[in-house]
């Protein structure tokens, strides 16, 4: 087994039920050489930035389809207001909204309802540019 840094990963939704699948459709080591992971789970946009403000996150995946606030104004506001923010995932729910992903400045999009084959690979792909200095395009 290789010897992987843990990471923290928030997961954002107004509903439950999306925070619940994304938790379980990645899981708790998403491939050998990332992880573990820690989930966060935040409910509302202030949760969201609120959390991250206190560092620690390193990635989110953000609902594209949240109330009142979605996850794709969220991403774009992580990525204009911090410095260093985290990576960032939208969940999208239609493929034509992929460009509101880009718009968004978002790293990587998941489409929902998530595939549990395609999720865990895209959040180990982005944990391991974390690792090697986001120096892999965005997706």
């Amino acid at each position: 087994m290789i010897d992987a840094a843990p990471a923290t990963v928030l997961v954002y939704s107004s509903r439950p039920e999306v925070r619940a699948a994304v938790r379980t459709a990645v899981g708790r080591r998403p491939a050998r050489d990332v992880g573990p992971l820690t989930w966060v789970e935040c409910a509302t946009g202030q949760d969201v930035v609120d959390t991250v403000d206190g560092g620690g996150v390193d990635l989110c995946v953000l609902d594209g389809e949240a109330q009142p606030t979605g996850g794709l104004g969220l991403a774009r506001q992580l990525r204009i207001e911090l410095a260093d923010p985290p990576l960032l995932c939208v969940l999208v729910a239609r493929q034509p909204d992929r460009w509101l992903a880009h718009w968004s400045q978002a790293d990587a999009t998941l489409p929902h309802p998530l595939d549990p084959l395609t999720a865990p690979d895209v959040v180990a792909a982005l944990l391991r540019d974390r690792v090697g200095g986001r120096s892999a395009a965005r997706r």
